[in-house]
C-alpha cells in the first residue's frame, strides 16, 4: 500500500509536538467574566440553574473581581438586580441604582487593571421585563427606549464603566449613546454593541439571575435564529454609528455566524457563552456525562477557533487558572 510522504498525525505524537502547531490559542486576556450584583443582599445568593454562579453583594463582587483581575482575567461585565422594577426602568438612570453604585465599587477596587464593563439595557430594572420602554399597545418604543439608553450610558460612564454594552437590539443605540457619551464629555468611554443577539432558548438560566419580570418574549426585536446576512447588516449598521467593539450572542449555537461576523469585522469581535450554554455542560458533568474541565476549554477553544478575539464566559475566572498552569 503506498501512503503519502507527509503524514498529518506525525504533528499529533506528543503533547509537546501537538502544543508547538497549535492553531488557536486562548489567553486569560481575552476572557470576560459576566457578574451579577443583588441590590439589599447581604450574602451572595446561589443562582439555582446556574451552579458555582451566585448575585453578589457589593462586598462579595470587590472580592471576586479582584480575584479575576490577578487570574489575568480581561474584563469582568456588570448586571444589576435592583429591588425595585417599575414601568421605564428608573433604577438604571439613578446614579445611586445597584449598576451604578457596583460599577463604582469595582472601579474603586481594580482600577484599570481589567476592563470595566456594563450592560446597558433596561429589562433588569421593568416590571415588565423588555428591554426598552412600552408605549400604549405594551410595544416597545424604540425611539423612547433610545432616549433611556443615552440616559444610562452617561450614567454608567460617570460611574465609572470603560464599556458600555447596549443589549437591547433597539435601532440606532449605537449613534445615539456615542452621542450622548461625547457630548457628556466621555469620548474615551468605548461601546460593546450587541450587535447580533439572537431570541434564544438558552437565555433561560439567565432570567433567573437577574431576576428577570419578563412576560411575553423578545422576538420583535432580538434577531431571528434562521437569519444570518441580517447580522451582518446590523453590523454594517453598528460600525457606522461607531461600535468601538461588537458581539455575537449566544455563542455556540451561532459559531457560524460568529465566523461571518469576523470576516468582515474590522473591530475587536467577542461573543458570549451564555447561561443556558453554562448550565447544560455543568448539568451534564453532574450526571457524570462529560468531562469538566475538557469540555469547558474545547468549547471556548470553539468560539475562538470561530473568531472571536473575546469571549464572555462564567468560567474565565476559572479557565484563567487552567491556562497558566
Amino acid at each position: 500500500m503506498a501512503f503519502p510522504a507527509q503524514r498529518p498525525r506525525r504533528l499529533r505524537t506528543t503533547p509537546a509536538m501537538r502544543r508547538m502547531v497549535s492553531e488557536t490559542e486562548v489567553r486569560p486576556r481575552q476572557l470576560v467574566l459576566p457578574m451579577f450584583v443583588r441590590e439589599g443582599a447581604t450574602e451572595p445568593v446561589p443562582i439555582s440553574s446556574m451552579p458555582g454562579v451566585v448575585q453578589h453583594t457589593r462586598d462579595s463582587l470587590r472580592k471576586a473581581v479582584a480575584q479575576a483581575a490577578s487570574a489575568g482575567v480581561g474584563g469582568v461585565m456588570l448586571f444589576g438586580v435592583p429591588q425595585v422594577h417599575d414601568a421605564t426602568g428608573s433604577g438604571a438612570v439613578d446614579p445611586e441604582g445597584i449598576l451604578n453604585v457596583a460599577l463604582r465599587d469595582v472601579r474603586d477596587e481594580v482600577g484599570d487593571d481589567l476592563v470595566v464593563m456594563s450592560d446597558l439595557c433596561l429589562d433588569e430594572f421593568t416590571d415588565h421585563g423588555h428591554c426598552g420602554v412600552l408605549d400604549a399597545d405594551g410595544r416597545v418604543d424604540n425611539d423612547a427606549t433610545l432616549d433611556v439608553y443615552a440616559r444610562m450610558g452617561v450614567e454608567q460612564a460617570r460611574a465609572g464603566a470603560h464599556l458600555v454594552g447596549p443589549s437591547g437590539m433597539m435601532d440606532g443605540q449605537v449613534g445615539v449613546i456615542r452621542e450622548a457619551l461625547d457630548e457628556a464629555g466621555f469620548a474615551d468611554t468605548g461601546i460593546l454593541a450587541y450587535t447580533a443577539k439572537y431570541a434564544s432558548a438558552f437565555y433561560g438560566p439567565f432570567r433567573e439571575a437577574v431576576n428577570s419580570q419578563l412576560r411575553g418574549d423578545r422576538k420583535t426585536y432580538q434577531q431571528d435564529g434562521g437569519n444570518a446576512r441580517e447580522a451582518l447588516r446590523e453590523l454594517a449598521l453598528d460600525l457606522d454609528e461607531g461600535a468601538d467593539m461588537v458581539m455575537v450572542k449566544p455563542a455556540l449555537a451561532y459559531l457560524d455566524v460568529l465566523a461571518r461576523v469576523a470576516d468582515v469585522a474590522d473591530v475587536p469581535v467577542a461573543a458570549y457563552q451564555i447561561s443556558g450554554e453554562y448550565a447544560m455542560i455543568e448539568a451534564a458533568v453532574e450526571r457524570g456525562w462529560l468531562e469538566r474541565e475538557r469540555t469547558i476549554l474545547e468549547t471556548v477553544t470553539s468560539i475562538r477557533r470561530a473568531g472571536a478575539d473575546v469571549i464572555l464566559t462564567y468560567w474565565a475566572t476559572e479557565v484563567a487558572g487552567w491556562l497558566d498552569r
